[in-house]
């Protein structure tokens, strides 16, 4: 069963955000300067003026739903999607997830683009069928009763393809945790998913690194991840001991989701704006503070260790559906050599990106709508 869905969050509910906002202890927090302690205090006090003052939920509540929204139950539990579907009747249908600390706001600007090409100059028979979850325990969508990892998500969302939306055959694409479950949906259900577009590599082959450029690219990424490691060993070993904190201070949510955006980002001058508008950033957070979604998003982490990790089985067998990979060269989680990744998949296209970090969607957006096309079209 598949019911309509509209966000409607009331000032009656956001009041109350605001209000913590504005009574923040400022002067508590140490005058650290520079980002490399974490969130910038400068920078947070500046956006959480801006978010008392001048930001309009209401305005990005409008732009998401000026789309299809809806809510349909797999395996118990309501998972919240939109949908657009394509102006050709021939579309493609497009599975477009998000990671963490993201929310279908990363995907909001180019629905269009994919959905409907020729209001952009291209071809309507690039189109796709657009379907947005908000993976399970994240926004919109519902919460598992205890922490699950991406290949259970991945076995949820294809049956939410297949089975509740009724695609016999898709393609995959995304990013951070997105990129993973595509990982998974398409080594577990390649009978369904016809190929998969990725801009982030987190999982990793069993036999793990083999000539030297793989080694070397091993030990780089291992000293690089050292002063990234802190937020994910925390979500994947006590998430609700930091979800305590979390729920009760908006403040807190936005310090902590900020600082991954300006660590993963390609930014200019290291300046966080430099890509991104207070509004963008605000938006996202929000989702997560209105939703009361921070804890049960972080939870995937911990369902990932418990499900084994980076690394696929001992048995593992090349994924052999056809694979896109867009490397954006300001990535937080660095690509393998080329060699490594043709060992996990069936690399069919290969791209160098000039520019763009990890938030591909967000930071270059037209790279990534045409590489997707331009993919979708070689099979």
């Amino acid at each position: 069963m598949i019911t309509d869905f509209n966000v409607n969050f009331t000032e009656k509910e956001i009041s109350p955000i605001y209000q913590k906002i504005k009574d923040y202890p400022w002067n508590s927090i140490p005058n650290l300067e520079g980002w490399e302690h974490g969130t910038n205090k400068r920078y947070l006090k500046e956006l959480c003026d801006y978010w008392i003052n001048e930001f309009d939920w209401q305005k990005h509540q409008v732009e998401i739903n000026k789309f299809q929204n809806f809510i349909s139950n797999v395996d118990g539990i309501d998972i919240h999607f939109i949908k657009e579907k394509g102006t050709s009747p021939n579309s493609k249908p497009l599975l477009l997830m998000h990671g963490w600390p993201g929310s279908v706001v990363e995907f909001l600007h180019i629905i269009e683009k994919l959905a409907h090409p020729e209001k952009f100059g291209g071809n309507e028979k690039d189109s796709f069928d657009v379907i947005i979850p908000s993976l399970p325990g994240f926004g919109f969508s519902g919460k598992p009763n205890k922490p699950i990892g991406p290949r259970k998500m991945a076995e949820i969302l294809n049956k939410l393809m297949i089975e509740n939306l009724g695609y016999k055959d898709y393609m995959a694409q995304g990013g951070d945790w997105g990129a993973t479950i595509a990982n998974w949906i398409g080594y577990d259900h390649s009978k369904f998913c016809k190929a998969i577009h990725i801009n982030c590599l987190t999982m990793r082959h069993p036999n793990g690194p083999q000539s030297d450029e793989e080694k070397n690219w091993q030990i780089k990424f291992d000293k690089d991840q050292v002063m990234q490691d802190g937020y994910r060993t925390q979500q994947a070993t006590k998430p609700q001991s930091l979800s305590y904190g979390m729920m009760d201070s908006p403040v807190g949510i936005a310090a902590w989701i900020i600082e991954k955006m300006y660590s993963w980002s390609d930014l200019k001058d290291n300046k966080l704006e430099s890509v991104y508008s207070k509004d963008t950033l605000l938006a996202n957070i929000m989702v997560y503070i209105l939703t009361k979604t921070f804890d049960t998003a972080s939870w995937i982490y911990f369902g990932r260790r418990e499900e084994g990790g980076r690394f696929f089985p001992k048995d593992f067998k090349r994924i052999e559906i056809p694979t896109a990979a867009a490397v954006f060269p300001a990535e937080m989680s660095e690509w393998p050599p080329r060699s490594y990744v043709e060992r996990i998949f069936n690399i069919k296209q290969w791209t160098e990106m000039p520019a763009g970090g990890h938030f591909a969607a967000l930071e270059k957006p037209d790279l990534l709508v045409n590489d997707i096309r331009k993919f979708s079209r070689s099979f």
